[in-house]
């Protein structure tokens, strides 16, 4: 699988970042908007047949990039965010860090 086969796209309408391999869904990361404006990030899936192949990392850091590009900011939930954001820069990227001690989302 080569790059030149995955896309990462926005659907607005749907409320996720996808990724393709070729024309074929891979998997995709949900977002709502919160009451503050921020893109909560409470979810991705990777399709089970394409597992283990690194989509779950391209498909995340695409989509952080291009909500660094639009100037959003982001509250990272869903746990493969979280993991990509602590080994990884994405340069422009305004984050939101859930208050854990909270007890819930707070958003």
């Amino acid at each position: 699988m080569s790059d030149d086969e995955l896309t990462v796209e926005r659907e607005d309408a749907e409320h996720r970042y996808v990724i393709r391999v070729g024309d074929t869904l891979g998997g995709y990361t949900e977002f709502r908007q919160d009451r503050e404006g921020r893109l909560v990030l409470p979810h991705t899936l990777i399709i089970p047949s394409f597992r283990g192949r690194g989509l779950a990392g391209i498909l995340v850091g695409r989509a952080l990039a291009d909500i660094a590009a639009r100037g959003e900011t982001v509250v990272p939930l869903c746990p493969v965010v979280v993991r990509y954001l602590q080994e990884n820069e994405v340069p422009g990227l305004d984050i939101d860090w859930p208050d854990a001690s909270a007890g819930g989302e707070g958003v």
